[in-house]
């Protein structure tokens, strides 16, 4: 028997546009946070082309990167990313290597100046990895960093993030080399510009750069508020193994010359992405995703298609309030990464045992906070919600 909501939860996407797949083939529902979950048509355009692409007797990880095959797959990549987000010309699309992990690090070592400073702000675990490694970055380079406002509270194992800044709450240098944020915090389930009450900040002349791995491509953006958008892609755009940078050609202009080649943004700009053999299969994914997402009606299609999602789930917590609890403030929940927690640790081991029975997985939180965590990105589909909605209510009345 449905619980209350049930009927709501089978109608809510009734309307939607659903991707084409081979929908008799048993999917695990996949709400893991990265790598995570890949579009069945993406998945199976692959499949059929794995051992010959573009009738060449070949796999298109065995093709040159150099060659006109690859290269075709490389230019549509390239040319569905700057048409769907939409990228001005101002700007420039790289695909790098070595993760958001490394763009830590990148990112300050072209962008500041001996004697200058980069400035944070950290809402999360991954704001604050990115500090971490921007300030020694920075130093490797002659200048610093800090942090230019904080939503953690307390020290510790006990340090908690619940929000994103309130606008008036953020103040930047006007010599500062950038400003930086992570634009969605997996681990801890919050997110900006998700609700007009928490935007992205102000920066006046510095440049504001974002860490946007886990929330690129859920929704357009505008892009030419940014100096440089950085995002692995194991979570919304393809495989791991790829970084996606959009970063302003006066940026790229600025950076410092006196790094090595490898590191340097402009050397992959002046090169597209070619300097050095790119993943190739990496990139290949991206294109069928980026094909996917078009064939879906493109950005403003995904972010209605996501928000009924996150819209779902918080609605069930939400009417559950006294057994669950989201630790996020409303205006700052995450639309990609819905976090909660349970009464007890026994029971969220429960919980996410008799999910994996109904064939969800990936719902357990991340190991520094503990909790479930629903990562529901772009490929995550409205019926996987919707059941899991279902067993929230279930769950909580069988409590």
């Amino acid at each position: 028997m449905l619980p209350s909501g049930g009927g709501h939860c089978q109608r809510a996407f009734a309307n939607d546009t659903q991707p084409e797949g081979d929908r008799s083939m048993p999917r695990t529902k996949n709400f893991n946070a990265g790598p995570a979950a890949l579009p069945l048509p993406a998945l199976e355009r692959a499949r059929e082309e794995m051992l010959d692409f573009a009738k060449s007797g070949m796999s298109v990880m065995e093709h040159s990167h150099r060659g006109k095959e690859y290269e075709a797959v490389h230019d549509e990549a390239l040319s569905l990313l700057r048409e769907l987000l939409p990228v001005p010309q101002t700007h420039e699309i790289l695909f790098l290597q070595g993760g958001a992990t490394q763009l830590f690090a990148q990112v300050p070592l072209n962008l500041v100046e001996p004697g200058g400073a980069a400035e944070y702000l950290v809402t999360g675990a991954w704001g604050e990895k990115a500090f971490s490694e921007g300030k020694v970055a920075a130093t490797l380079v002659g200048g610093a960093a800090r942090v230019a406002f904080t939503t953690g509270l307390g020290e510790g194992k006990e340090k908690a993030y619940e929000r994103v800044p309130r606008p008036e709450e953020v103040k930047v240098s006007p010599k500062a080399a950038f400003l930086h944020l992570t634009s969605n915090e997996t681990i801890h389930g919050v997110e900006f510009a998700a609700d007009p009450a928490r935007p992205f900040p102000e920066a006046g002349q510095v440049p504001l750069v974002a860490d946007m791995s886990s929330d690129f491509l859920w929704r357009p953006i505008d892009l030419s508020r940014f100096g440089l958008v950085y995002a692995g892609a194991q979570k919304n755009i393809g495989p791991s193994g790829v970084v996606v940078v959009v970063v302003s050609k006066e940026l790229l202009a600025r950076g410092r010359k006196d790094i090595p080649k490898i590191f340097q943004f402009r050397t992959q700009a002046e090169n597209k992405s070619l300097y050095n053999t790119p993943p190739t299969f990496g990139v290949y994914m991206i294109r069928n995703v980026l094909a996917w997402l078009k064939g879906l009606g493109g950005l403003s299609a995904m972010e209605a298609r996501n928000r009924k999602k996150a819209a779902l789930l918080y609605a069930a917590l939400d009417r559950n309030a006294s057994y669950y609890r989201v630790p996020a403030e409303k205006e700052s929940r995450s639309v990609m990464n819905v976090v909660f927690r349970l009464p007890t640790e026994a029971d969220e081991e429960r919980f996410v045992a008799e999910a994996k029975k109904r064939g969800m997985v990936g719902l357990k939180g991340h190991r520094s906070v503990g909790g479930i965590r629903a990562s529901i990105y772009n490929a995550c589909e409205p019926e996987w919600v919707e059941e899991l909605a279902r067993f929230l209510d279930e769950f909580a009345r069988r409590a």
